[in-house]
């Protein structure tokens, strides 16, 4: 049985690339399924978030692992292998548990010491379990896995005053506007990053803040949990130009803004400019915005800078874990 990993991420791919290789949640048990079928694969499973994209398996017989895994994703995305080559790594027994273990103790992640990767990796065990895709080495090395990130968090103080991506895009929002207060912050999406967005928010200062999502009841569910008020989103296009600052975070497979409904937006502001963070994998907004005067667009990884400065803190910390 030989352990086996291809992926990418932050480090390896930018984010018009890892987009185009991300698995919505929805499909990824699917996935999962049409990856343990192929020839020599005894167990597998897909991790997909905003900073990485992997496939893990165990393969039995002759299956060459480099080409299998890597075929795998070419053809689950509709792309030429060729296309992905100078953006994958692949690893093999050790080294892949060993990345495995890093991964979950969030020593390989953008924002070093945030605790969501783990929960995203349990959450694609959890799905390759339910589909009998984990039942032997792969299990049992996830499994550890898991230990041994909470070892990590209860042993070190990497976690001690982790920032998240969220965070990191709070922060940049105020060195763009020096203060928050008395700015109308419009929150894209309702889940786990616009909930600690929200709370960065208003700890930063952020008077004003709006949620807007396609399910009404989970928008009014973060909006009370940080009196915030409901734009219902079929007014998104319309509410836009009282936004200042618009943080998206939506799992939406597709743009959901573009250069039209900024344009207006930016006119109807008499030009006062806008701040635009867009964490989402794949993207929401159209890069094309950028050309638009007074629209100042930042994506995932534009968050880097402000991540690796938040960071030096708890670089001693990373290597005793």
């Amino acid at each position: 049985m030989k352990l086996v990993l291809a992926g990418l991420n932050h480090r390896s791919a930018p984010v018009e690339i890892r987009e185009r290789l991300a698995f919505d949640a929805c499909a990824l048990p699917d996935a999962v399924c049409q990856l343990k079928s192929r020839p020599g694969v005894e167990e597998a499973l897909i991790l997909s978030t905003c900073n990485r994209v992997e496939v893990a398996a165990a393969l039995s017989g002759p299956a060459d692992p480099e080409r299998c895994l890597e075929t795998f994703l070419a053809e689950a995305r509709s792309m030429s292998p060729g296309d992905l080559d100078p953006y994958l790594y692949h690893l093999e027994g050790r080294d892949a548990i060993r990345h495995l273990f890093r991964v979950a103790a969030s020593l390989d992640s953008m924002v070093v010491g945030e605790p969501q990767i783990l929960g995203q990796l349990k959450a694609a065990y959890a799905a390759a379990k339910e589909r009998g895709a984990l039942n032997g080495f792969l299990d049992s090395v996830l499994t550890r896995a898991f230990s041994v990130a909470k070892r990590v968090r209860s042993e070190t103080g990497i976690g001690h005053s982790a920032v998240s991506v969220s965070y990191a895009a709070v922060e940049l929002a105020r060195e763009i506007f020096g203060s928050l207060n008395g700015k109308r912050v419009l929150l894209l999406g309702a889940g786990k990053m616009s909930e600690l967005a929200a709370r960065h928010l208003r700890r930063a200062g952020a008077s004003q803040v709006f949620v807007t999502n396609r399910s009404l009841e989970r928008a009014e569910r973060l909006a009370a949990l940080f009196e915030a008020r409901v734009v219902e989103y079929d007014r998104l296009a319309s509410f836009l130009h009282e936004a200042d600052i618009l943080l998206v975070s939506s799992a939406a497979p597709h743009y959901v803004l573009g250069p039209d409904e900024l344009r207006r937006a930016i006119e109807a502001r008499k030009n006062r400019p806008m701040f635009l963070i867009d964490i989402s994998v794949p993207r929401n907004i159209d890069p094309a915005v950028n050309g638009i005067d007074g629209v100042f667009l930042y994506d995932i990884d534009d968050l880097q800078r402000v991540v690796q400065r938040n960071l030096k803190g708890r670089v001693e910390e990373a290597h005793e874990a």
